[in-house]
């Protein structure tokens, strides 16, 4: 099972004042190279893993999607995107990526926000997910960049010159990293770049699109803060599609 930290009442009163809890879609920098990421959504059947608040699941629904699942392991998660939510489209449960397991060909489109670096078999979960998708169904996720969370000690160091500089080290050895954020001990597990690719690949993926994420000069300028994100990418976003066979 994969670990809960979500609901831990001292991370979950941490994570909730994050601006893109509090603010929705437009709190996160990233959303507009996501939104760009996806597929028409008119009359697609859409599951969200990892759905947090439901803030994805209730776009999707706007923009016409004709059925939403929006499945999370917290149970905080789960009250709260119900409690948001009025719209029988969309389906909120409780589950674990480790274990899930979805209807074959059941879906036109699988997302996924900043879920998968929970995830230890990531092999698994893929091939789940291209069996529960329909031959050319898509699947757009976003991750933490391998780079971002390679290092054992992930955070700012300042250089000789005074500049702000990431740590990257251990970055060819995958597996489980451990850090605090909101708590102790958040566990996310490592995987390099191209294996996350190749595990794509390798389950019956067609690649469409990868970004590197680093925020535009005009949300700097809105935003001032952002400008760090340049020094490092800080989040993978993926666009894949499932291959059609003949």
């Amino acid at each position: 099972m994969a670990q809960n930290i979500y609901d831990n009442p001292n991370f979950f009163a941490g994570y909730s004042q994050l601006p893109r809890q509090v603010y929705g879609l437009d709190g996160a920098p990233e959303w507009p190279a996501i939104r760009a990421m996806l597929p028409a959504l008119a009359g697609k059947r859409v599951v969200d893993l990892g759905c947090g608040f439901g803030w994805a699941s209730r776009w999707m629904r706007a923009q016409g999607a004709v059925s939403v699942l929006g499945l999370d392991l917290s149970q905080n998660m789960i009250a709260r995107a119900k409690a948001d939510t009025s719209d029988p489209a969309i389906e909120y449960r409780i589950a674990d990526l480790e274990t899930l397991e979805l209807p074959e060909a059941a879906f036109d489109l699988v997302y996924s926000a900043l879920t998968f670096h929970y995830v230890e078999d990531f092999r698994r979960l893929m091939r789940m997910i291209n069996k529960a998708l329909v031959p050319g169904g898509d699947l757009v996720f976003t991750a933490e960049h391998p780079i971002f969370m390679a290092a054992a000690h992930p955070h700012w160091i300042i250089d000789e010159d005074g500049r702000k500089t990431w740590p990257v080290n251990g970055y060819s050895l995958e597996g489980e990293r451990r850090t605090d954020w909101f708590t102790k001990g958040v566990l996310k597990y490592h995987r390099t770049l191209g294996t996350t690719l190749n595990t794509l690949i390798d389950a019956g993926f067609e690649l469409r699109r990868v970004e590197e994420f680093a925020p535009t000069r005009e949300q700097i300028e809105q935003l001032p803060e952002l400008a760090e994100e340049l020094e490092r990418p800080m989040m993978l976003l993926v666009s894949a599609r499932k291959i059609e066979t003949r």
